[in-house]
């Protein structure tokens, strides 16, 4: 495996299993779930790179990167880092920038299409965690000749450093360097003004019917942290466990937050939450985020935690 950037840097119910797992929410559940189970079942240095920066590519080579990702964060950091144009395909979930959506796609992350990868002829293929998709492409790797990349922050300053790591590795230092100093800055601002603040309990909503939650995942835990505030599910022995309502009362949490694409979703959450009883939703302190942004560990992380730590606040000068 490559020596590439290692920060570690997850509606009602479907009748049918199949649509069942096609949702967003569910999808980050069950991946979550079979990353850490990969975390405890496979040795480390086969889960993440190990963090060192990969040798600088020799005169001439730059043409010939053949880069698929296998995660929709793992795209973005590419482009932010400057390498789009090394970027030869990528997974269905991939859908930003708007150029990635041109790109040939070879799976949906947990299921793999070995014809179409072999045919791109990557010479790096990037995944998240040893899950999935990625498991048979790194079978294949040897065979295409290609060096598989784990990129997994864990933690929000791990997202800017992977970028700088992406530029020294595909040569591309002066579109990378400037996009990751303006992350680090304004992730730098973020915990200035909010870390030291009395902290404000969190309860995010991952899936509902079951309902599920962010538990032990590092990198949305430090995204708290530096909003001053702690994920009541922080302790969880596992990244995404299924809860039920009951537990979530006795936590009493000072802020729900949920993931939801549709505007409307705001007051639907409220109003459910209000009907449990929880004293949150019935203070208005729901704070709706973009899904995209906020579960995948790339740069826009960055945009969801700053309007998280607003909504955080907003919470903590209420009670």
């Amino acid at each position: 495996m490559s020596a590439l950037p290692a920060p570690r840097i997850t509606e009602q119910r479907p009748r049918r299993w199949g649509a069942w797992l096609q949702r967003p929410a569910v999808r980050l559940a069950a991946a979550t779930a079979v990353a850490a189970m990969a975390a405890v079942a496979l040795p480390p240095a086969a889960i993440a790179a190990t963090g060192d920066a990969a040798p600088p590519l020799q005169p001439g080579t730059r043409q010939a990167l053949r880069i698929v990702t296998l995660a929709p964060h793992a795209t973005e950091l590419v482009y932010a880092a400057g390498g789009g144009d090394f970027l030869v395909g990528t997974v269905s979930s991939s859908d930003f920038p708007d150029a990635a959506r041109a790109l040939p796609r070879v799976g949906d992350g947990i299921l793999l299409n070995q014809e179409r990868l072999i045919l791109l002829e990557p010479t790096h293929i990037l995944a998240w965690r040893r899950f999935g998709a990625a498991v048979p492409a790194e079978a294949l790797a040897d065979t295409l000749g290609a060096h598989m990349v784990y990129l997994a922050p864990h933690t929000l300053r791990d997202i800017p450093a992977a970028i700088r790591r992406l530029g020294t590795f595909l040569g591309t230092q002066t579109r990378a360097g400037p996009a990751a100093g303006t992350l680090e800055r304004r992730i730098e601002a973020l915990e200035r003004r909010y870390s030291e603040r009395a902290p404000v309990t969190v309860f995010i909503e991952a899936g509902h019917l079951p309902l599920y939650t962010i538990g032990n995942d590092p990198l949305l835990n430090d995204a708290l942290r530096i909003c001053g505030a702690v994920n009541i599910y922080g302790q969880s022995a596992i990244a995404a466990p299924r809860v039920p309502v009951e537990s979530v009362l006795v936590h009493d949490p000072q802020l729900l937050v949920a993931p939801a694409h549709e505007a409307h979703a705001a007051l639907q959450i409220r109003h459910r939450w209000a009907k449990y009883g929880l004293q949150a939703a019935q203070r208005g302190h729901v704070h709706i985020a973009d899904p995209d942004a906020l579960f995948r560990p790339g740069p826009r992380l960055v945009d969801a935690t700053e309007a998280l730590c607003a909504a955080i606040d907003a919470a903590r000068t209420d009670r």
